[in-house]
């Protein structure tokens, strides 16, 4: 929750902020692939620009339209927990024409005519961090289909009046560094507030009442004594360290993204997720793999570098397509390189396949000196990263963990 406060502050709140959207209820397109200077999100895709919303459903409902899209596309409905309140988009609703209601946990009402699906949101709050396929028909053709996405208030698409405006809220100002130590708490008491408790986070919504995080927006760590302010600090010292360590070990998304009846209760794998992809989808729509370790279990790092051999029947089997982008690290950004190359995948120009359909790519710092692995090339940073590889549409062996990508090994130029 906290982590996407990060960028909710940022997009919906902070108006002096260059990432601003305009607040709630309005769509920021980006028209173009994700750079290293796009910073919104921790590892973003590099395949389907990004279209982001956040939505205030105090008041009312919200209705998203779309017409008929004849292209890959997802609208992910998402709450303050991270957590799917449910997704409008080509592999679960089609490619056809269609309005869809967003209401909140506190709308009543009943589903009016015209409305194709609805979308129950837990939370107060809730955005998407919409997708839409760039293709070869370039950015004019991208740029068309993200503004055909409509978003009104329900009274709106009734013709209805206009419910009062909720009150304004004391937002908590980030603190990039404070949220890496105790003031994480104070703004998890917030977002707490915001999100009712649910039937099955009463147990440790009421643990976390016990030690003063109940929601009511009160708490303070500069308050605290001590003992307790070392307490707080050293469990959230060993929840990082113990993510860092599955990390090390994961090879998917699998069980890390969801809807509420897949991730209700996963608290570790929630934040697990949160902490290497924010925003991530589930594997039936995009299954993340990739490469944070070597084949002998080292840490990755740009020099000498590194290549990833897939055999023909090792290549991700993706409805749509597949990509493998490079990412930074500690923190997941897009590397700035010389050849303004992030990710590479299927629909990559000029990959150099072996006769026998096998894939070699190469994650290298320098530019390799071999002409398949030159056009097979992810340039890296010339410290640590990580690897992420999407495919669109996996099919079942993916979904179901059947699949595991090929080991990366040390690359002798």
């Amino acid at each position: 929750m906290v982590e996407s406060y990060r960028t909710m502050y940022a997009q919906a709140i902070d108006v002096t902020d260059s990432r601003f959207l305009g607040g709630f209820g309005v769509y920021r397109h980006y028209r173009e692939p994700s750079t290293p200077g796009n910073r919104d999100v921790i590892t973003p895709n590099n395949d389907t620009p990004y279209s982001w919303i956040w939505f205030d459903l105090r008041a009312e409902p919200i209705v998203v339209t779309v017409p008929e899209i004849e292209r890959y596309y997802i609208i992910p409905v998402t709450d303050l927990y991270t957590i799917y309140s449910g997704y409008v988009g080509t592999r679960l609703t089609g490619s056809g024409p269609g309005s869809y209601l967003v209401a909140g946990p506190s709308w009543r009402g009943d589903v009016p005519a015209g409305i194709s699906g609805v979308i129950r949101v837990t939370t107060d709050f809730a955005m998407s961090a919409t997708r839409t396929e760039l293709t070869n028909d370039g950015i004019e053709s991208l740029a068309r289909v993200q503004s055909s996405y409509e978003v009104q208030p329900l009274s709106k698409f009734l013709g209805e009046v206009t419910p009062p405006t909720p009150p304004q809220l004391d937002w908590p100002v980030w603190d990039e560094e404070g949220a890496s130590g105790p003031w994480f708490f104070d703004a998890l008491d917030f977002l707490l507030g915001l999100s009712p408790v649910l039937p099955e986070d009463a147990e440790i919504r009421g643990r976390l009442a016990e030690i003063g995080l109940d929601g009511s927006g009160t708490f303070a760590s500069k308050r605290l004594n001590a003992d307790s302010a070392a307490a707080f600090s050293a469990g959230q010292a060993q929840a990082l360290t113990d993510m860092s360590a599955r990390e090390k070990t994961m090879q998917s998304n699998l069980g890390l993204f969801g809807t509420r009846e897949e991730m209700s209760g996963r608290y570790d794998d929630r934040n697990q997720g949160a902490r290497i992809g924010l925003y991530g989808l589930p594997p039936e729509e995009s299954w993340y793999g990739g490469w944070l370790v070597d084949s002998v279990g080292e840490f990755l790092q740009g020099a000498p570098g590194y290549t990833v051999r897939f055999e023909a029947d090792e290549l991700p089997k993706a409805r749509f397509f597949w990509s493998a982008t490079m990412y930074t690290l500690p923190i997941r950004y897009l590397s700035e390189n010389p050849i303004s190359r992030y990710s590479i995948g299927d629909r990559t120009d000029g990959l150099i396949y072996g006769e026998d359909g096998s894939l070699t790519l190469a994650f290298t710092h320098a530019e390799p000196v071999e002409p398949a692995l030159r056009a097979n090339w992810l340039p890296t940073p010339d410290g640590p990263f990580t690897v992420i590889l999407r495919a669109y549409g996996a099919d079942e062996t993916m979904v179901r963990g059947e699949y595991q990508v090929p080991p990366v090994h040390r690359y002798t130029p």
